[in-house]
């Protein structure tokens, strides 16, 4: 089977083509003897959604690794669907799989700018950078309906405290007023994730994000409204589209990016047999190799752990990586950076909109 031809029963439109073992459930549907059933046991894979209501939103990050100290996530799973995303192991907590349940059993946390602002008119709390958000994208399709990122926004804004967010969608220009008036104090830095400029590779690793196109805009127009945008190539997957590194970064600078960042790809837990079934699917004549090079980079495995290493991989092929990263940054963003962030304008509104002393 060549790369433009996929098996009869590939899903279209999803990322993840089956839903993995999840080792916190004490029952699991199995397909043993598929000869004897009607229809797939994955019958439906329209995406689902479901409410929680947590007694706190706001996560403190503790790896040595990610450059956050706090995140808030709004929604658990994403409907992006991308096949890569670290963020699937987390929805086996939730009782769901990493696979497709992932990108089609969405919760929805109604509460959270609530949650949010007692966190901020806590004594105990100190003014640092809330990202938006750490585990899945905050700007994905069912924000257009919830508008929790917008809310929350609204809190930050309200409190002077600094954000960071990283997204791949485009609505977040829905918010450009907002954005704006952050970034006119130095309280906002965000990132556009972008993978590829091949739109038919970006319809397979990340079905239903924005195109490239569309996310080089938005760092545009976040640019021409004073509002600091970089550019986050990330994950880098090598052989598939560690090459792209260099126009990826010239295009995003062209659009008035001030900064670049990249990770690479690393396939834990449950990831590592979910992207193996999906590229083996999706790409069956490059299958192998891709798979044996992100296995180099990783001391032999698809699944790295450890500190320090297993953001940006080891050996000769992640060393071409970091060198045409970094090559291609003081080509084409040299000079450029994003402003500081200001945590002096804090400040605790009382319920009726005037301002605590401190």
């Amino acid at each position: 089977m060549r790369d433009d031809e996929k098996p009869d029963d590939f899903i279209q439109g999803r990322g993840a083509q089956i839903n993995t073992f999840n080792r916190f459930r004490k029952a699991e549907y199995v397909t043993e003897y598929p000869e004897v059933l009607d229809e797939p046991l994955i019958a439906s894979t329209k995406t689902k959604v479901f409410y929680e209501y947590p007694s706190n939103i706001v996560n403190k990050v503790d790896s040595p690794d990610v450059g956050m100290m706090y995140s808030v996530n709004p929604y658990q799973g994403c409907e992006h669907g991308c096949i890569y995303c670290y963020a699937r192991n987390s929805h086996q907590y939730w009782g769901y799989s990493a696979g497709l349940d992932f990108e089609s059993k969405i919760i929805v946390k109604p509460d959270s700018p609530q949650l949010l602002e007692k966190v901020l008119r806590k004594r105990t709390w100190k003014p640092a950078v809330i990202s938006l958000s750490g585990n899945t994208d905050c700007y994905q399709p069912l924000e257009r309906k919830y508008q929790l990122t917008k809310k929350m926004l609204e809190v930050l804004l309200k409190f002077r405290n600094p954000v960071g967010i990283i997204t791949k969608n485009a609505l977040i220009l829905r918010d450009l007023e907002i954005l704006k008036e952050l970034a006119s104090m130095n309280l906002v830095h965000v990132m556009v994730s972008i993978t590829s400029l091949d739109e038919s590779l970006r319809l397979l690793l990340e079905p239903r994000t924005a195109t490239a196109k569309q996310r080089f805009r938005v760092i545009e127009e976040l640019s021409k409204n004073g509002i600091p945008a970089g550019i986050m190539t990330a994950p880098i997957i090598p052989g598939l589209n560690s090459m792209e590194i260099p126009s990826l970064i010239k295009t995003a600078a062209d659009a008035g990016a001030v900064g670049a960042g990249y990770t690479m790809v690393r396939l834990n837990g449950a990831i590592g047999e979910i992207f193996t079934d999906w590229i083996k699917k999706a790409m069956p004549d490059k299958a192998d190799k891709i798979l044996n090079q992100i296995m180099e980079v990783h001391g032999g495995t698809l699944n790295d752990s450890r500190f320090g290493t297993r953001m940006k991989g080891e050996g000769n092929i992640a060393f071409m990586v970091k060198q045409m990263f970094h090559q291609s940054v003081r080509k084409h963003l040299s000079g450029r950076s994003f402003t500081e962030y200001d945590y002096s304008l804090f400040r605790v509104p009382s319920e009726d909109g005037q301002l605590d002393l401190f």
